[in-house]
């Protein structure tokens, strides 16, 4: 994600649809939609909203602030600071399901839980989870959006972390338009620094020219 902004107003534009973090967000959404649709109560249950509309936010924020970004790098890290909100809210939801219907967090070390852990690494799309959803119990599902859902706060906490030195080190869209400004200016100011040596050196020379003509002249 590192790219020059010289003489730039405008950030390069992020292509959120490719983001890991977007991918694994928009995995964990459909993932809980999923979850809510066969281990909650369809009506009467407020914990459904809740659990889809976190999950949505953190989609969305991410999305709006990789948009907000090109103009605006403080609202694009406020933005992915509310997605990683509402992603920590989601998974506090599921902690809360699997103790309120007394079921197990796998531990860190156990077998199966280091095996979930490495295949939620390294897959990020929804498409990869999708054949598993029918064979996992709640139990499995809730385990394995835990685990999601801590990797997304930790990759979302590293991303923010880069665009806050990049913040640091480029400015805002007000310190990129300075910036701009002010290369326009020295470049117009050595244009006219050179045209005004060159105009002195024409002058000397027409000068020589001059008196040598008057020289020749005079003889």
């Amino acid at each position: 994600m590192e790219y020059s902004t010289k003489g730039k107003v405008l950030k390069k534009p992020v292509v959120w649809k490719n983001l890991f973090i977007y991918r694994k967000s928009d995995a964990i959404y459909q993932l809980t939609v999923e979850f809510c649709k066969r281990f909650l109560p369809a009506h009467g249950d407020r914990t459904v909203d809740q659990m889809v509309q976190a999950a949505r936010s953190g989609k969305q924020n991410i999305v709006e602030g990789s948009e907000d970004g090109q103009t605006s790098s403080e609202m694009e890290i406020k933005l992915l600071n509310v997605a990683r909100g509402s992603l920590q809210e989601l998974r506090s939801d599921y902690f809360d399901y699997i103790n309120t219907h007394h079921l197990k967090i796998w531990t860190q070390d156990s077998p199966r839980q280091q095996r979930l852990r490495e295949f939620c690494h390294s897959h990020n799309d929804f498409n990869d989870y999708a054949p598993l959803i029918a064979k996992m119990n709640d139990e499995e599902m809730a385990n394995m959006l835990l685990t999601l859902c801590h990797q997304m706060d930790k990759m979302m906490t590293s991303y923010i972390e880069q665009l806050e030195k990049r913040f640091v080190r480029e400015g805002g869209i007000k310190e990129r338009m300075y910036s701009a400004r002010t290369g326009y200016r020295q470049e117009q100011d050595a244009i006219i620094k050179k045209l005004q040596e060159e105009n002195s050196r024409l002058i000397a020379e027409n000068a020589e020219l001059k008196r040598k003509l008057e020289e020749l002249t005079a003889t």
